[in-house]
């Protein structure tokens, strides 16, 4: 088994289909886009912003999906293979051998579930980090904050679109560098 590397943290943030009410029969939440940033431990640098659009197999990008997200069927449509995004994340970002971390537990049970559903091989190793429940460990506060309300507490700005991986990956790489540097 390969050594865990602990220079840098994959912060990943998912999006994936959704709708206004119970899940239409027939369809499973299927993961749309995997926001990616990579932050460097030791200099709290962010880098590596990326975002892989994932065309769903077993649903479909409803209209309130896209008003959440911003993302329409047809980007959705024209995005890559679950299978193969999982595979980048191996082979591109050595997310095998990497600490990654998202904000709460979401990203990492969709992913459990995806690959589970999909016989896709999970691309990451077995150390996830909860940035939600670290950070509001970290600040003594009695409760979890969303990652917009922990912007907010922090006095960094929302920077891109809310509800858009690639852009919620590098706000909560943000949130994670200032947690490393106190």
């Amino acid at each position: 088994m390969a050594r865990l590397r602990l220079d840098r943290v994959l912060v990943v943030d998912l999006e994936a289909t959704c709708w206004d009410g119970p899940t239409p029969e027939g369809m499973e939440s299927d993961i749309i886009e995997i926001g990616l940033c990579e932050l460097d431990v030791a200099t709290g640098e962010r880098s590596g912003r990326r975002s892989l659009m994932i065309r769903p197999e077993r649903s479909t990008v409803s209209p309130f999906c896209t008003e959440l997200t911003t993302i329409t069927p047809e980007q959705a449509a024209d995005g890559l293979e679950f299978a193969e995004a999982c595979e980048i994340l191996r082979d591109e970002h050595g997310a095998g051998h990497r600490v990654w971390a998202s904000w709460g537990e979401y990203d990492r049970a969709q992913f459990t579930r995806q690959c589970e559903a999909t016989d896709t091989r999970y691309p990451f190793g077995t150390r996830h980090l909860n940035v939600k429940n670290l950070y509001s460990l970290m600040h003594s506060l009695d409760r979890e904050l969303g990652m917009a309300g922990a912007l907010h507490h922090a006095g960094l700005p929302l920077e891109g679109t809310h509800h858009r991986g690639v852009d919620d990956a590098w706000n909560i790489a943000g949130l994670l560098a200032g947690l490393l540097r106190r």
